[in-house]
């Protein structure tokens, strides 16, 4: 791109609720405008509503190039307002991508809500190929002809092109698209170009996603030409980080549009202050973005957005519902922040427009934000200042709620720093995922701040997760914007490969060669001159059966093996000996390199810092008399105690206690805790309504970082595709506290095989006792079990001083544990041990060390022993992987508050579910029902309901004696079943723990086909039983 003297360049983010523009005219400094993306009383287009208000304050000239971030396919998607598009697809499998993954988001919604599909219209193609590329079935092209000839006459033009095997062996998908292009459809996507990868679901879900929003994008691109006028060089961002030319920018890669700005600015600016292992932490007004840097860009190769697959290269970016427009509320019991937004309108209540109270709201009401701090942009007609005397009667109101409903007075501003609390815990877990659960410490990481809010809350995120520097960039309020105008032209090419390390190295280099051919044509032909374009190859890589992969350089075959070992050991905690390494994937990234922009180079050093005002502002509990100094005034050398304020134009930085600012030779703003933090937090053991909901997160954030473990290091499919696994949390009895989103028939019973340990090993009734580094393993379904392929490890967890504090449990289902038919899911079985090997409170790790010997000899016993042992210990280390990651996790809880404040929370979140249900029973009346089953087998269940004591007897007396086939379900199967009814009639967002079975009697008589004695045939109760009690 040539430069045009004196012209300018716009860098432009348009977010949710704030678009930021960065302009630069010729040489010149770069100048900002904030405004709202959507004001429709004001203007049709923020984009170039702001380009205009930047060229009549600061002069017109001549344009010479437009670099944009938009959300424009990100909302299409969201909304569902893309372009109608009609599905091409090999013949009989027309719903293959509707049926998807049969994942369930929201395992407790009663009605179930499946994303909407974005095609409109099937075409089933009459061909077949084979995983080899043998021709099972020629394409039948008459047919194809008169299908997609039909689907334009009603008025469809966009076709998505997806057929069987088509990432690899493209003919058919070709001479489809040929055809298609024949009849006059304007917009082709066509899976092998668009994803040439292997899995048809990823693959055809990211070609419907490009076909359906490409269009949408074009239309947006032309009237942005028509506005700017056509001959303004425009560019956009693409989700992989990189910049393309709008002729060349495609719906599958622009969903990420925005937040990849950030994500550039973030690594740029801070590799220009010399920090090179950083931590993204994005913060706007709806939802905040945090990604991870250590010397390369991390991107991820599939993603869900809006319920649709993308499998196309994406940085790494974690996004989580929590952002400056968080609405804040109180349940009753429980003080909440998000996941809802206040949105850009209304927006937060101090805007002025009748919103909620939100996280800004509580920065506004405890002085740490500034009415004067802001344009006069809010209001109905977009010209009033903020409001603080709606926030300050709002949060009166809500502090007279909290009193009368809890008992307890609480001042407006200690509500305030609740909310303020809960909002930053939930971003510190956001970044715990991208860091900490990847093997990385943070403690030697920077954290970048960016984004209108990060500064609000920088300091204390980066407390939160042991960081000390906090990085802010001048132009932080705007650093997605300033990201999309330092970023590079980028082309990302990739190859699923599929073969071994030490088999085709020629294969693989070939490989290469052929991707950075492409990448670098389709470089060039975004006007890139050659001896600009660098080329960068790397390789996934994955263990044989596993399906977790790392990326790696690619190199040498022994270079990426070994790259690969030290990767999975820094992030899984092992290496898997003796198994074979797999090269999944080739990817090769052209790189036009863009020409460094300098802002003037290292200024002067001083000690200028005369605070401009003082203000009262709350931090750390206590009011303060608190500076407030103007960024632009603050000079290299520069250093600020806090508490202080630092303002700007686009952003405000919060400097807390314990913390001091100074000012770096490129004007960042750099942020040290200078006073150690306590080394554990003092809370009191009475429940508390913003703690509540912080140890509410805490616990699931145990379970759901164990079920990220188990996924990415099992064996069977079952657990790692199917996601049939669940991890969960229990107190010292055996009563469940926490769990991740996983499978409801496992965690309402787990806590039966947790108690099934305590009651045979607690206190030392064998003998023996339970000991640190002990692990149980069991399937037996008369002591917490399902049906035997649900195997459940059970690890008791003690503290630094040897006291017991928990168990952690996690159960999968294993491929095969023997059994009369493979799979260990025989239709015929009578008797238990026909489905496989029972095992029954088994020692699985003693004391630290693994019993191998003796599980390889448990797993060849009885008359149907296991056929894939070795497959058996693989998933097997892998939960006891993940119960070491609970046990881990939940000791550091107890060093940071103490054991006495984490006992006491695990009772009271069990309260907190408990009155959820007995909320639900006050609504409830008595009932009964009788489902006759296809075996002729009965179940029966009356409710009653008591409602003196909100309490119900769910009584199941009357249903069918045990059967002599394998319908029979275990006790705990029954459990679970009322535990997860129950919970799905709160209409709230609760943890499914025991408290939900608190104010629940059950009733199942022993003997009958919901609770049968040994050795009655389980298996298909577990599957099919279940399904009809439910």
């Amino acid at each position: 791109m040539q430069s045009v003297d004196g012209a300018w360049e716009f860098w432009i983010d348009r977010g949710g609720t704030f678009t930021d523009i960065v302009g630069r005219r010729g040489g010149g400094a770069l100048v900002t405008h904030k405004l709202l993306s959507e004001s429709p009383e004001n203007y049709a287009d923020a984009a170039t509503a702001g380009i205009h208000a930047l060229m009549e304050r600061y002069g017109a000239g001549l344009i010479a190039a437009v670099k944009m971030g938009t959300t424009v396919a990100t909302n299409a998607l969201l909304e569902r307002k893309g372009a109608p598009t009609v599905l091409a697809i090999t013949k009989g499998h027309a719903d293959a991508l509707r049926i998807g993954h049969q994942n369930r988001p929201k395992i407790f919604a009663r009605s179930i809500e499946l994303p909407e599909p974005v095609y409109a219209r099937v075409v089933e193609i009459d061909e077949r190929v084979g995983p080899g590329g043998e021709i099972i079935a020629a394409l039948d092209e008459g047919a194809a002809r008169a299908a997609l000839t039909a689907a334009y006459g009603e008025g469809f033009r966009a076709v998505a092109i997806v057929l069987m095997h088509g990432y690899r062996f493209t003919a058919h998908e070709r001479r489809v698209a040929e055809i298609a292009r024949e009849i006059g459809f304007p917009q082709i996507s066509v899976s092998h170009e668009v994803s040439a990868l292997v899995k048809l679901i990823g693959r055809g879900d990211t070609t419907v996603a490009d076909a359906y929003l490409s269009p949408v994008l074009n239309a947006y691109v032309e009237n942005l030409r028509d506005a700017l006028g056509r001959e303004v060089p425009l560019f956009f961002m693409q989700s992989t980080g990189g910049l393309a030319d709008a002729r060349a920018f495609r719906g599958k890669d622009a969903v990420l549009s925005g937040p990849a700005g950030g994500v550039v600015g973030m690594v740029e600016t801070a590799l220009q202050a010399d920090f090179d292992a950083v931590i993204g932490f994005d913060m706007g007004g709806t939802s905040t973005d945090v990604s991870h840097y250590a010397g390369s860009y991390e991107r991820t190769h599939e993603t869900v957005i809006a319920g649709s697959r993308m499998r196309t290269p994406m940085l790494a970016i974690h996004t989580v519902a929590a952002g400056g427009g968080s609405i804040c509320r109180f349940d009753g019991m429980r003080l909440r922040v998000g996941p809802q937004s206040a949105g850009a309108v209304p927006g937060p209540a101090c805007y002025g427009r009748g919103g909620p109270l939100t996280v800004t709201d509580c920065n506004l009401m405890l002085g740490r934000l500034r009415t004067k701090f802001f344009d006069p942009i809010f209001g109905p007609h977009g010209d009033a200042p903020l409001d603080r005397a709606i926030v300050v009667e709002k949060f009166a109101a809500l502090a007279n709620e909290v009193a009368a409903t809890t008992g307890k007075p609480a001042a407006p501003e200690e509500i305030a720093e609740s909310f303020l609390a809960i909002a930053v815990e939930n971003m510190a877990k956001a970044i715990k995922q991208v860091s900490i659960e990847r093997g990385h410490d943070v403690t030697r990481y920077t954290l970048v701040a960016f984004g209108g809010a990060a500064g609000q809350h920088a300091c204390l995120v980066a407390d939160r997760l042991g960081i000390k520097r906090v990085m802010i960039h001048p132009l932080a309020g705007v650093l997605s914007a300033y990201g999309i105008g330092l970023a590079h032209m980028r082309i990302v090419r990739e190859r699923t490969i599929g073969v071994r390390i030490g088999e085709s190295e020629a294969a693989l280099a070939k490989a290469v060669d052929e991707l950075a051919h492409d990448a670098r044509t389709a470089l060039l032909a975004q006007n890139v001159a050659f001896d600009r374009v660098d080329i960068v190859a790397t390789a996934d890589l994955r263990y044989e059966d596993v399906d977790a992969v790392l990326t790696v350089p690619f190199g040498a075959e022994r270079e990426m093996g070994a790259a690969f070992e030290a990767q999975h050991r820094l992030r899984f905690g092992f290496n898997a000996a003796g198994k074979r390494l797999i090269v999944e994937t080739i990817s090769v990234e052209a790189i036009g390199i863009a020409r460094k922009y300098h802002d003037g180079g290292a200024l002067p050093v001083s000690s200028t810092k005369t605070p401009a005002a003082h203000v009262r502002a709350r931090m750390g509990g206590a009011d303060h008399y608190t500076p407030i100094h103007e960024r632009d005034a603050l000079t290299p050398g520069a250093g600020i105690s806090g508490p202080a304020i630092i303002r700007e134009t686009i952003a405000t930085t919060i400097v807390e206690p314990g913390w001091r600012a100074s000012v770096d030779a490129q004007r960042n703003l750099i942020l040290e805790r200078v006073v150690a933090l306590p080394g554990r937090i003092a809370l009191g053991t009475n429940v508390d309504p913003a703690t509540l909901e912080i140890f509410n997160n805490l616990f699931m954030a145990i379970a759901e970082e164990m079920g990220l473990a188990l996924q990415n290091t099992a064996s069977s499919v079952n657990i790692k595709e199917r996601l049939d696994f669940s991890c969960a949390l229990f107190d010292r009895n055996g009563e469940l506290i926490a769990n991740a989103p996983h499978i409801p028939v496992h965690l309402g019973s787990m806590g039966d095989s947790v108690r099934t340990i305590i009651d045979a090993r607690g206190d030392a009734r064998d003998g023996r006792g339970l000991k640190a580094g002990d692990v149980y393993v069991l399937n037996a379904p008369y002591r917490g079990g399902t049906h035997l392929p649900d195997v459940t490890v059970i690890m008791p967890a003690f503290d630094e001083t040897g006291t017991l504090i928990a168990y952690i449990a996690a159960r999968g289902h294993q491929a095969d544990i023997g059994g009369m038919t493979p799979g260990s899911m025989p239709p015929f079985s009578r008797h238990v041990e026909e489905e496989g090997v029972l095992i029954d409170n088994f020692l699985l790790v003693d004391e630290g060390n693994f019993r191998e010997t003796e599980l390889r000899a448990l797993l060849a016993s009885g008359r149907y022993p296991a056929r894939n042992p070795d497959q058996n210990i693989a998933d097997l280390k892998a939960q006891i992987a993940a119960c070491v990651k609970g046990a881990a996790e939940l000791r550091g809880l107890v060093r940071t508050y103490g054991r006495d404040v984490v006992h006491a929370y695990m009772g009271h979140v069990q309260d907190n579910a408990a009155e959820c249900v007995r909320r639900v029973i006050d609504g409830l009346s008595d009932g009964a029902f009788a489902c006759e089953m296809d075996n002729g087998s009965t179940i029966r269940v009356a409710i009653s309901v008591d409602r003196a004591r909100r309490a119900a007897t769910v009584d199941f007396t009357g249903t069918s004696g045990q059967a002599q086939n394998n319908f029979n379900a275990p006790l705990s199967i029954a459990r679970a079943v009322v535990l997860y009814v129950f919970r799905t009639l709160v209409e709230d967002d609760i943890p499914l723990n025991d408290g939900c079975m608190r104010p629940i009697t059950m009733v199942v008589p022993e003997g009958s086909l919901l609770n049968p004695r040994y050795p009655a045939a389980v298996v298909a109760g577990n599957v099919e039983t279940s399904q009809a009690i439910t």
